[in-house]
């Protein structure tokens, strides 16, 4: 039973991505394993949100959730929202979703509501925060190539294949129990300039920024790199992350429930 079936579980929207069904029919969707994490640990609702301007506004989200998932995603945050021009390096976008997540983020951090970003998720708190990218990190002099592999299975896609370093004593080190962890990395862009908020709490070994928090955040803002969704039942790793982000969305639920 999750942990919150006793009453109304909180509800963590789940930023959805554009996609087409059958090579030819739009869809707003979500991995199958993001809806896991977010019930089976964290403990709450999970709710696909249609990351489209044109669909939702960020006041009705922050009203309707009690916390955010931003997931990973093949396009990418656009240059233009950290300064940049668009070059054939930066990939393709989704100029929807910018328009959703990267004020959404800002209001969370402003309100304390609760968001746990993934890959793209990642990138997008840094942006919103102020910082900049890499269009394409395998590309930098000693990183490696952090992209997941072109072929195999999806276990094979999504296994082990480095280290994260996090600051000793610090938040990731505290929540994991653990100054080391190894993860999957499935990500051509990273992190570049952190915004002057952004804490860089976690590395891969070749520098990689990997996880982050917002300094100063009233709320639960850790968002990390890697695809931790991924096995999150059982995962050493993905499980306490989880758990500690359905926490904090049963929190913020229980303060709005006691203020009405």
């Amino acid at each position: 039973m999750p942990v919150h079936a006793a009453s109304r579980r909180p509800v963590v929207g789940i930023i959805g991505n554009m996609s087409l069904l059958n090579e030819s029919y739009p869809v707003h969707a979500g991995g199958t394993m993001n809806s896991e994490a977010v019930a089976q640990v964290a403990g709450c609702l999970p709710l696909i949100i249609p990351s489209d301007p044109r669909l939702v506004c960020v006041e009705e989200l922050l009203n309707l959730c009690d916390g955010f998932l931003l997931t990973g995603g093949r396009p990418n945050v656009h240059p233009s929202e950290y300064g940049e021009a668009e070059t054939p390096a930066h990939g393709t976008f989704e100029r929807a979703r910018d328009a959703i997540t990267l004020p959404l983020i800002r209001a969370c951090v402003d309100r304390g509501q609760p968001f746990l970003g993934i890959c793209r998720g990642f990138q997008e708190v840094n942006v919103a925060m102020g910082g900049t990218l890499y269009p394409e990190i395998r590309d930098l002099p000693g990183r490696m190539n952090h992209r997941m592999p072109p072929d195999g299975t999806l276990e094979e896609k999504f296994a082990l294949r480095h280290l994260v370093r996090f600051t000793p004593g610090g938040v990731f080190a505290r929540l994991m129990g653990a100054e080391e962890v190894m993860t999957n990395t499935l990500h051509g862009q990273g992190i570049n300039r952190p915004g002057p908020r952004i804490v860089i709490d976690g590395q891969a070994p070749d520098g990689t920024p990997e996880a982050l928090y917002v300094k100063d955040a009233p709320g639960f803002t850790l968002s990390v790199q890697w695809h931790p969704e991924w096995n999150a039942v059982a995962d050493p790793v993905s499980r306490p992350l989880f758990a500690a982000f359905g926490r904090a969305a049963a929190d913020w639920a229980g303060r709005l429930a006691g203020a009405a």
